[in-house]
């Protein structure tokens, strides 16, 4: 059944920049857990920020038809691999749903999001959307005092990507902004296997390109139950 809620506007499309990497491409059409993702690179540990009824941004009321000052349940979190945050989440669903069909949402304290979301048959995704974020955004401003050093030494301009979960009807967005570590700790490994591929014996050196090509395998690329209808449907409205 297509989802009926779509995050792509004018600034969030399904089909990231150009002017991305190979990398933040990769990472911002990843379908599936994002904390499993994660979960490849070291221990993942999730940190609340921020739990509560607040108002939606003026993107987030677009997409899922909402007054502008309709109330939401806003839960912010920051995702960390090995102590070293990599993502900054923020969720959002109508008030009224959160004691209702998302109402497991209040409950999770320190789990991830994904333990819900990829748990129940009945949830359907929509596609993922992506934009880089500026000052502006308020996106970006709660991302920011994560980046080592704090906001004055946060780029300009961050990779983010969303998208809308729904359940019974009810929706539930969730958008991740991947930090600028996560983009380092990439380029690492794709160094240190590189280096020994170069200093690598015949066989060594195919193990080795083998785990470099692992690195940037797109793992799961927009899959989920909801994706095939709603990529179907966008192109519909379109």
């Amino acid at each position: 059944m297509p989802i009926r809620f779509d995050p792509a506007d004018a600034h969030w499309r399904v089909a990231p920049l150009p002017t991305f990497s190979a990398a933040e491409k990769d990472w911002l059409t990843r379908g599936g857990s994002l904390t499993a993702h994660l979960r490849a690179l070291g221990v993942v540990t999730v940190r609340v920020t921020r739990e509560t009824v607040a108002l939606p941004w003026p993107d987030e009321a677009a997409a899922l038809g909402l007054a502008p000052r309709a109330p939401v349940w806003v839960r912010e979190v920051v995702l960390s691999v090995d102590g070293v945050p990599f993502v900054a989440a923020h969720s959002v669903t109508p008030r009224a749903v959160s004691v209702g069909v998302w109402q497991a949402t209040r409950r999770l304290r320190t789990r991830p999001l994904a333990e819900l979301l990829y748990s129940d048959s009945s949830v359907a995704r929509s596609s993922l959307v992506s934009r880089r974020v500026g000052e502006r955004h308020p996106l970006y401003r709660l991302a920011a005092p994560e980046i080592g050093g704090g906001a004055r030494h946060a780029p300009h301009g961050l990779v983010a990507r969303r998208s809308v979960f729904e359940r019974h009807r009810a929706p539930l967005m969730v958008t991740e902004c991947m930090l600028p570590a996560l983009w380092e700790h990439l380029r690492a490994l794709d160094a240190a296997d590189r280096a020994q591929l170069a200093g690598s014996g015949a066989r060594a050196a195919q193990v080795a390109l083998a785990r470099i090509r692992e690195h940037g395998r797109p793992l799961d690329h927009t899959a989920s139950r909801a994706h095939a209808a709603a990529r179907t449907s966008g192109d519909r409205s379109r």
